[in-house]
């Protein structure tokens, strides 16, 4: 008799450990447990009547990198190929990001010219910052937070000002608390090889490359900087669980997991609205704080390191335009939080993807991102927060910052309530001491998702098929 799996979450992770589970020679038998009425998570798409997409959560993936190869390696199993909208290189959305700072908008240098000279909001050229970094001694820290980590390498305007929304625009945090080891492993790996970020970066190490397929290597060759799907991002995890529904796969949605324990032979327990069930091995795709709810005392210590992972809300704003044109052409803005900490920016939606614009080509889409750390102190408690006030902000910003009187002629505001992981310093050890605990305790439980080892969507999937090879090798 074949084991029995349950994915708990049916989010992005949860729907990609099920498809990475079905694809094995032998799968195991496997049920897919989400809270809510619907699949996907925070990949949510609206599609009207007319044709127009607006996105609520990711509005693209990057390509790049092995887990970038992989997620369109799926997609092309999938068989979302003729679906797929890339923005290649030298698309005004992929060379043009802005910051607001000081009430004006300032294009952020993306040639070597423009690091050679004093660039607004920075008061001197970003070489300088450079030379510091090829100066400056190698941190002794295991971990620091990523504002003292950019300061430290280069200067107090990089890191008040292009971290700090940096860390906005990713995270929803603040850079302040959060870890450059866990948020930027990148930059932190660079100083650790070569004592300098740039030239850790410049040197790199052995590119690994993911599953290659026809969109992979078209990415690579157009040089996308990110891609959608015609029916928006909700598109994938629609596609994912077709497809294994397909292959077996017990989809069941509005059933929460009340508990989760041990049963006596060393299975799980799952306690559930409806009644119980015991599988052999359990992926929570749950976020830390959610999956932390449901054990039991008996795993105490697990419970104690998952209720060290905050996550933070954020009020997404779609607006929509007719009849206006943009003051600038790019990817959007972001906003430091010196400036304006309830706003963390504008992204400019119909620049990147004017195929969802629908019938209606002229229009201007944009998405303004409201909240993050600053949600409680900026709007009170996300639950409660009235809708009207968050749209009220919305078009202020956007007619402070990019001069649009007119009032939108579509908009929707939705509040993710904790949506966003946040990697505190020292969260490299809360994620091992987790590791050793369930291999001391031999639990046949896998943990997988944005609360451990990264928020994008590649990630996530990532992070389900990592946790699927280290059970079925």
């Amino acid at each position: 008799m074949s084991p029995t799996v349950a994915v708990v979450g049916g989010g992005i992770s949860g729907l990609a450990a099920c498809y990475h589970l079905v694809r094995r020679p032998s799968p195991p038998k496997v049920l897919l447990l989400e809270a809510s009425a619907r699949l996907g998570g925070w990949l949510q798409s609206t599609r009207t009547p007319d044709g127009t997409v607006f996105e609520h959560g990711p509005r693209g993936i990057r390509p790049g990198g092995v887990v970038g190869a992989d997620t369109l390696h799926m997609v092309s199993e999938l068989g979302l190929e003729g679906d797929v909208l890339p923005v290649p290189g030298d698309h005004p959305a992929s060379r043009n990001r802005f910051l607001y700072t000081s009430g004006a908008l300032h294009q952020l240098p993306s040639s070597l010219g423009a690091l050679l000279r004093p660039v607004p909001p920075f008061s001197r050229a970003l070489l300088w910052s450079g030379v510091r970094d090829l100066l400056a001694p190698a941190g002794t820290e295991p971990d620091e937070t990523v504002h003292s980590f950019a300061q430290r390498r280069f200067g107090h305007e990089v890191a008040d000002i292009a971290m700090d929304s940096l860390c906005r625009g990713v995270f929803a945090g603040d850079c302040r608390a959060l870890s450059i080891r866990s948020c930027f492993p990148s930059l932190f790996d660079a100083e650790q090889r070569q004592r300098s970020v740039i030239l850790g970066l410049a040197l790199g190490t052995r590119k690994e490359r993911g599953a290659e397929s026809e969109l992979s290597r078209r990415a690579r060759t157009e040089r996308w900087s990110q891609w959608s799907l015609r029916g928006g991002m909700e598109s994938l995890a629609e596609a994912l669980a077709a497809f294994v529904r397909l292959r077996g796969v017990e989809l069941r949605c509005q059933l929460p997991l009340r508990q989760l324990r041990r049963h006596p032979d060393g299975r799980w327990q799952l306690i559930l609205a409806d009644g119980t069930m015991l599988a052999d091995h359990v992926f929570s795709a749950l976020p830390a704080a959610a999956l932390a709810k449901v054990l039991l005392a008996d795993a105490q210590p697990l419970v104690q390191e998952l209720q060290q992972i905050p996550s933070v809300s954020v009020a997404v704003v779609n607006l929509q335009y007719q009849g206006i044109k943009l003051p600038v052409t790019g990817f959007g803005h972001l906003v430091p939080s010196s400036e304006d900490p309830s706003l963390l920016g504008i992204v400019y939606d119909s620049v990147a993807f004017p195929q969802h614009n629908g019938t209606r080509a002229t229009s201007v889409r944009l998405t303004v991102m409201l909240g993050g750390a600053w949600f409680q102190q900026s709007f009170g408690d996300p639950a409660t927060v009235a809708a009207e006030l968050l749209l009220a902000r919305a078009q202020t910003a956007v007619r402070e910052h990019l001069g649009l009187e007119l009032p939108p002629t579509h908009s929707i505001v939705r509040v993710h309530q904790d949506c966003i992981p946040q990697y505190t310093v020292g969260h490299w050890q809360r994620t091992e001491r987790i590791s050793h605990f369930l291999a001391e305790q031999q639990l046949p439980l896998s943990l997988i998702g944005a609360s451990y080892t990264g928020v994008s969507v590649n990630d996530c999937i990532a992070s389900a098929k990592v946790a699927v090879e280290r059970l079925l090798g």
